[in-house]
Formats: C-alpha cells, sequence, structure tokens
C-alpha cells in the first residue's frame, strides 16, 4: 500500500476500478461484486469506502451501509471489512489505512462502526491485518457465529449414519438445476412451517442475482420422477463452496437424500477449492445454536469455523 493514503465515499463511476480491484484482492468474493451488492440498494444507504493514494489509484475498499450515526460493514452482505491488495498491504499499512478511515468516519459524524471481517477460509491468501487493527483500536467482539465446513484437502470426516445413508440413497437423481422457481417452492414451504420465516431472498432476486452470477450461484437439486424433492443452493467464490441454502420435502426427507447430494457438490463443483462451508448454525437475530442442525453438519464431516462482529464506538 502506497505510503500517503485518503478515503472517499464510493461513488458509481468508481464501479469498474471497484470490480476490477475486488477480483484482483486477496480476500475479496463475488458478493463485493457491485451487481450483488447493489440489487438491494433500496434498503440500504450506502456508504461504502474507497481508499485511494496520491496518484488517485484504489488501495483498499471498505463496502459499508449507514444507519443514522452507525456505519455497517455491510449490512446487506454475511462479511465484509477492509478488501486489501495482495501485495502492498503490510501491517503498518492496514494501521495507517485503519487511523485514516476512523478520523475520515468522525469527520462525517459516524459515532459507532459495526465490523464484520471476511472469515479466513474466504481468503485468497492470508488477510487478517484488520484483526490485529481491531484489537489495537479497543474493539469489541459482539457476536460470534459458528459456521460448520469441510476441508477438502483432508479425507472427509463422515460418521458411520452417513455412511449409512450414502450406501442407502439410491432413488434420487442428482444434478444441477435451473428449476429455481420449483426449489423456492420447497425452501419458501419448510421455512414458514418450521421457523415462521422467510427466505433472505425472494425469488426474483435470487433470480437476479444467478443471471447476474452464473458461475458462483448454483442449484442442485435431487429428483425423482421428474419433481424435485430436495435442493441446494450454492455460492462458489475462489476459495470455498458455501451452502447459501437448502431444503427437502418430507418425502426427500425419508429417501435420506442431503449426504448423497452433498457428496455430489463434493465430487462435482469442489474442485480447485479447499473448503465445503454449510453455513451457520444461529438464528438470524440471535446467537442460540440449532443443536440439532450442527450434529447434522458434524456427521457429514463439517467442523467450526466461526462468523465474527465487532464494534468499535468512535
Amino acid at each position: 500500500m502506497p505510503r500517503r493514503i485518503n478515503i472517499r465515499r464510493y461513488t458509481p463511476a468508481d464501479k469498474s476500478q471497484w470490480d476490477t480491484f475486488v477480483r484482483d484482492s486477496k480476500n475479496s468474493t463475488f458478493l463485493f461484486q457491485r451487481d450483488y451488492m447493489d440489487y438491494h440498494s433500496d434498503r440500504f444507504h450506502d456508504w461504502s469506502l474507497v481508499a485511494y493514494d496520491d496518484s488517485g489509484r484504489i488501495a483498499a475498499l471498505l463496502p459499508a451501509n449507514r444507519d443514522s450515526d452507525t456505519l455497517h460493514s455491510h449490512q446487506g452482505l454475511t462479511y465484509g471489512g477492509w478488501i486489501t491488495p495482495a501485495r502492498g498491504c503490510d501491517m503498518q499499512s492496514m494501521i495507517q489505512l485503519w487511523e485514516k478511515s476512523l478520523y475520515y468516519m468522525r469527520n462525517h459524524g459516524i459515532g459507532c462502526l459495526i465490523y464484520k471481517p471476511v472469515p479466513h477460509i474466504y481468503h485468497r491468501y492470508p488477510a487478517e491485518e484488520d484483526l490485529y487493527a481491531l484489537f489495537h483500536s479497543g474493539a469489541k467482539l459482539i457476536r460470534r457465529q459458528v459456521s460448520s465446513a469441510i476441508d477438502l484437502s483432508m479425507p472427509v470426516l463422515y460418521n458411520k449414519n452417513t455412511h449409512r445413508k450414502l450406501k442407502s440413497e439410491k432413488r434420487a437423481t442428482i444434478q444441477t438445476s435451473y428449476r429455481l422457481k420449483n426449489f423456492w417452492c420447497i425452501l419458501e414451504q419448510l421455512l414458514r412451517e418450521k421457523h415462521d420465516t422467510a427466505p433472505v431472498h425472494t425469488l426474483d432476486e435470487i433470480t437476479l442475482l444467478h443471471s447476474r452470477f452464473p458461475d458462483n450461484i448454483v442449484l442442485v437439486t435431487a429428483e425423482e420422477s421428474g419433481n424435485v424433492i430436495a435442493g441446494a443452493v450454492l455460492y462458489l467464490t475462489d476459495t470455498v463452496v458455501h451452502l447459501q441454502y437448502a431444503a427437502t420435502t418430507e418425502h426427500g426427507r425419508s429417501l435420506n437424500v442431503f449426504p448423497a447430494l452433498y457428496d455430489h457438490v463434493m465430487q462435482n463443483l469442489c474442485q480447485g477449492r479447499r473448503y465445503l462451508d454449510f453455513g451457520t448454525s444461529d438464528g438470524r437475530q440471535t446467537d442460540t445454536l440449532n443443536l440439532g442442525l450442527l450434529q447434522h453438519k458434524y456427521g457429514l464431516g463439517g467442523r467450526a469455523v466461526v462468523y465474527d462482529t465487532y464494534s468499535l464506538d468512535l
């Protein structure tokens, strides 16, 4: 990172440079591309920050939104934080970037920063300089969610029950699919009946995002006699296959299709990636663990990875 850093807010004129920087950085995913971030721009007051050097070149990015005097990194995304380059951002540079950005926030009426760093499994290259900067600034850990991930470079740690289900499930056809509408009906019904909630994305939103990122957002379905009985929407990043949504009908559950579906994902979609991330097992607004869901993921080989949120009073 250059010695002298300046901070300003993102504008739509920055889109091309922003997206190029995101693609080349060491700790970003396609979620930080503006075509993903901006699909729900009507819900959030975008207040993303751009760090740049004296020549005007981007040095770092902070996807963010503002709510009153609080800056969030970004409420519409699972994770966020400063996006940095593989070269030129050492610890000293991060501290300078951090101090400059906090000064900018204070001068623009920000009283609190809520910060969600990118979990390490999504890093293309080690990128935890911001964690030290948070500690150095006195930030407080205010939320820690537990996700479950399989390290695909190691033997998968299926338990005996999963091995048994893999051997017994023979009836469903498992394949990459474009039947989002069919799957969404199953997902909405399941969430409504089991949890009295709805998917974060509407069908129209996930269809739009899939059209914008067809190589990154993939649906895999289990089908019987032409009917979708289970499925999973997967987000494919450079290092991780992330399970965004999964749902099954009662019939699909009786056939134990999920182990075979996830095995299909590992065999066909995970090449070149390090982790399969099953996602968090907490409620959206609380930290109450769903122990049954967590045990299910453990049986599939998942082990704990945390998603953290920090608060810093300015």
